[in-house]
């Protein structure tokens, strides 16, 4: 067991936990954040996806002692029903969400990939994606 001190959707949490915690289980099990979704438990499908620090991170095959002094944002934190994120709203106006199963980290990883653009970080979604192209759309 450790102690530990996230920063989960702006707030801090001090949990006590068995070093072999997901953050996926951490958030679920722990800070009843159910937005995120054990899918395959393999890192494949993207259903668990949050932020830690702006970027995407499978939260199913990270340790939650290891992510102590990072910010994590899941879908809860985005925004709320009266006050959709553009993301959230974007998905709903254009249909882009399905079951709500894997929605949220489709979200989730849309909003991290267009901050890691910004921040010049390369995109994994095709190889000449520019924050240019994004606005010209």
């Amino acid at each position: 067991m450790s102690k530990v001190s996230l920063e989960v959707n702006g707030q801090v949490h001090s949990l006590t936990l068995d070093t072999r915690t997901t953050l996926l289980d951490a958030l679920r099990e722990h800070l009843h954040l159910t937005g995120s979704k054990k899918g395959c438990d393999q890192g494949q499908c993207g259903a668990c996806t949050v932020t830690v620090d702006g970027r995407r991170v499978n939260s199913c095959l990270t340790l939650a002692v290891m992510q102590q002094g990072h910010k994590i944002t899941t879908i809860e934190g985005l925004g709320t029903p009266r006050s959709l994120h553009p993301m959230q709203a974007a998905f709903v106006k254009h249909d882009g969400f399905q079951c709500g199963f894997c929605t949220p980290g489709q979200i989730c990883s849309a909003v991290a990939m267009l901050d890691e653009i910004k921040a010049g970080i390369p995109s994994h979604a095709t190889v000449n994606l520019t924050q240019r192209e994004l606005c010209q759309r």
